[in-house]
């Protein structure tokens, strides 16, 4: 096998209820909101999506594996931390990641002039082009836990490549 471009694709899910004594962290950064989300670490849904993303694809493993909830050292973490490794670990394993792809559900709040942030951001932790990294929301139409306003979900794609 000489020359042959591995291509991998990876998905990754997660979801977490508000909370009221937190601040409310998507994609890194500080949104405005009157609830954050529960967690061990800081609860950014959209990262931790992308982490299981990542890491199914290029390693096998789970956010939860990489980083169980029972290790005190990630109580409270930045998921940007968390990222950072990942992307380290990706690179180790000869991986190249190509883009990211996301969508995050929620009713509220709004996160239109928080994207392109966010974007940048993510680009700048997965050392790929800002037109690498989509971010989009949508909301569940006010159905199931989303709808309700109990919690923010994300999923994430990744394409990822290796000679």
């Amino acid at each position: 096998m000489t020359n042959r471009i591995k291509i991998k694709t990876g998905i990754g899910f997660d979801a977490h209820r508000f909370s009221n004594d937190r601040p409310l962290v998507l994609g890194g950064i500080g949104i405005p909101h009157s609830k954050g989300l529960a967690g061990h670490s800081d609860a950014d849904v959209l990262i931790h999506a992308i982490i299981d993303s990542l890491s199914g694809a290029a390693l096998g493993v789970d956010i939860g594996t990489l980083f169980p909830d029972t290790d005190e050292s990630y109580k409270g973490i930045n998921s940007g931390v968390l990222l950072k490794k990942v992307v380290s670990l990706i690179k180790k394993e000869g991986f190249k990641i190509g883009n990211v792809d996301a969508e995050i559900i929620l009713e509220e709040p709004r996160l239109r002039n928080y994207i392109n942030e966010m974007r940048r951001k993510l680009a700048g932790i997965l050392d790929v082009d800002l037109d690498d990294v989509t971010i989009k929301a949508t909301t569940t139409e006010k159905m199931g836990f989303c709808g309700r306003k109990e919690g923010i979900a994300a999923l994430a794609v990744c394409l990822l490549t290796r000679n």
